[in-house]
């Protein structure tokens, strides 16, 4: 992983931080008819802007290459979009009879509704040296199908459309998540020289948008007197998260390392991350629209806010044992095709 993006993941979980604890001293700065206006400039302008940002950023022309590798492809998105969200929902009618913070819990169950990210998992395949073309193939459709499916998740798992206005949910999904998308791959074909030439800070632009909705969600909990966060239960939860991702990660690889699975140790370090991560970008702006007025909202975005990190922390450490992992594979494949020499009588 290069320096610059390094340091700016750096910069942005300590951004959060940052915000949080901004959000405690002055929550009336952020909240529904405060100064900031959130029921405007976040629920329309931020997420909107978010969207048309990534649009301008995918280089969805990169795909084509990656496409045809269906096999790699289901997997991935059978195991992010499907396995993981049905096996947390299993693992919570377990832990629902402990005293954790429900609300945490259900927040578990958002992250596992979550589509993969738009960068992190690229970039640690990227510094493994696995299948990039393919992580960036599985991170864009990825993102595209989680537009449609995690809200569709969202509401199998944790609402029903008696509580939550799905039609005006979907009505404002499309507005504020489709079209910006869609205009920003547009807009990007008709200037896609200037920002090659450019390389305009898109991660950046983002992350700061994206502080700011956060800092808005957690306004709302700071100021509303009637909610508690025990710190047994965010102890617990945290150890739960890296429980979670390391045990994702150890099975992705066992299963794509099969014999009969027909994937490459490139392959397998793509579907490691690519099946495993999480997006924080696409994933907070979707709680607030199917949330919106939940005043619990704050409580289920913890557990997406500590897996961001986590996810990047367990990745960059393990990048250099999954790396050593590779090459040695790649040779022991390489000898066992050689052909054997003739043996002389």
């Amino acid at each position: 992983m290069g320096l610059l993006e390094r340091t700016r993941k750096e910069w942005f979980i300590l951004g959060i931080v940052l915000v949080i604890a901004v959000a405690k001293l002055e929550p009336a700065v952020g909240v529904k008819g405060g100064p900031l206006k959130p029921e405007i400039t976040i629920t329309y302008i931020a997420v909107s802007a978010i969207f048309f940002n990534s649009g301008l950023s995918l280089k969805t022309e990169e795909l084509t290459s990656a496409l045809m590798h269906v096999k790699l492809h289901l997997f991935v998105q059978i195991f992010t979009l499907v396995f993981f969200p049905t096996a947390i929902w299993l693992f919570l009618q377990v832990l629902s009879v402990t005293p954790i913070n429900e609300w945490l819990l259900k927040g578990l169950q958002t992250v596992g509704c979550m589509p993969p990210p738009v960068s992190s998992a690229v970039i640690l395949t990227k510094a493994v040296g696995g299948n990039e073309a393919a992580a960036i193939f599985n991170s864009a459709f990825g993102s595209f199908l989680g537009i449609i499916i995690t809200p569709l998740l969202l509401l199998l798992f944790l609402g029903s459309s008696s509580s939550v206005p799905f039609t005006s949910i979907f009505s404002q999904l499309f507005m504020t998540v489709v079209v910006p998308l869609i205009i920003g791959q547009i807009v990007r074909r008709h200037i896609k020289d200037w920002l090659e030439r450019k390389k305009p800070p898109f991660g950046a632009i983002s992350s700061c948008v994206l502080l700011m909705i956060i800092y808005t969600t957690f306004c709302d909990t700071f100021s509303n007197p009637n909610i508690d966060l025990d710190k047994f239960s965010l102890i617990i939860i945290v150890f739960i998260i890296f429980f979670v991702q390391l045990s994702f990660m150890l099975l992705t690889f066992l299963f794509s390392t099969r014999n009969n699975s027909g994937f490459t140790p490139a392959d397998t370090v793509a579907i490691i991350f690519c099946s495993t991560h999480k997006s924080l970008t696409l994933g907070i702006p979707m709680l607030k629209i199917v949330f919106s007025g939940y005043e619990h909202l704050s409580l289920i975005s913890v557990p997406l806010l500590i897996y961001h990190p986590a996810q990047i922390l367990l990745g960059s450490v393990l990048v250099p044992t999954i790396k050593s992992w590779m090459v040695s594979r790649q040779k022991a494949l390489k000898l066992t095709r050689q052909p054997k020499a003739p043996v002389k009588v």
